[in-house]
């Protein structure tokens, strides 16, 4: 509740208070008791004598667009839902053509463009939230102004971006999780990462298998014991069995180690196919692991 809805008489003269949405004003001296400079009224705003044709002032900027969403579009009716006729419709139709023409007047734009479009579904496919979203397209954005698309695959760099915030957002996806969903190969990728990495120096460092625990965990429906025992052998063998290795390979095999531990029935199959790993990478984290021959 705002303060002013708490005041009922002017503090200085003990007169009559004036409330109106912005202060609370003394009708006798003219103190300003209190000010509230919050708008309560309704968010959209209606151009009919009624609320049901209710119009919002557009959607919030977003890195996610090449225009931040500030572009407007040439819509197809006359405003009052009736479809336009003849030469009028012909005239709108020039107009929304010249108009889409306009909003991408140069070919780094329309790279953008499609470059923003492909990560938006990438992360929509890998189910990435929004702020992953607009990491990866100020990242692709980034490589665009140092000249990193010249030659390259613009697939390879927008799966790049996504693949590359999730490690420095410390976001578990895979390498091969990025490349199943994207529209370039590992090649490609690989090669749009390094150049991510090398010329913009991203803050990237060894990946954790502990970041992929609650996730394998939740698809080999593992007890939660089997995921905390887990855990702890993934921190022991953080000092040195982690290296060199596959972090999702080291994941899946705690998990292994953790659920036979328990006499449960995971397979080396199920658990490598989880991670994206063979059995043969499971079995020899396994074994570093647990220190068995």
């Amino acid at each position: 509740m705002s303060p002013t809805r708490s005041i009922d008489a002017c503090p200085e003269c003990d007169g009559r208070l004036n409330d109106s949405s912005d202060e609370t004003v003394c009708a006798e001296c003219g103190l300003v008791v209190a000010e509230d400079r919050i708008d309560r009224g309704p968010e959209w705003r209606s151009f009919a004598d009624d609320d049901r044709n209710r119009e919002r002032t557009g959607a919030p900027l977003t890195r996610s667009r090449h225009d931040r969403g500030l572009s407007t579009e040439i819509g197809y009716g006359d405003g009052s839902n009736t479809r336009l006729t003849g030469r009028k419709r012909r005239q709108v139709a020039r107009m929304r053509r010249e108009h889409n023409r306009a909003r991408i007047p140069s070919k780094s734009d329309r790279n953008q463009v499609y470059g923003f479009t492909e990560i938006r579904r990438l992360v929509g496919s890998l189910s990435l939230s929004d702020h992953i979203r607009d990491q990866a397209c100020t990242l692709f954005e980034s490589a665009q102004s140092e000249d990193l698309l010249r030659g390259r695959s613009i697939e390879g760099f927008a799966a790049a971006a996504v693949y590359a915030t999730c490690r420095i957002e410390s976001v578990s996806r895979t390498l091969a999780e990025v490349v199943s969903d994207a529209r370039a190969d590992e090649a490609e990728l690989k090669a749009a990462y390094d150049a991510l990495n090398r010329d913009l120096g991203l803050p990237t460092g060894p990946v954790d298998p502990s970041e992929y625990l609650p996730r394998f965990a939740s698809e080999l429906d593992c007890a939660r014991a089997v995921e905390r025992r887990a855990r702890e052998l993934a921190d022991r063998a953080a000092d040195g069995v982690v290296s060199g290795r596959n972090p999702a390979g080291v994941a899946a095999a705690c998990l292994y180690a953790a659920d036979a531990e328990r006499d449960g029935d995971l397979t080396q199959t199920g658990a490598a196919d989880v991670a994206g790993v063979s059995p043969v990478t499971l079995r020899s984290a396994y074994y570093a692991i647990t220190g068995e021959d």
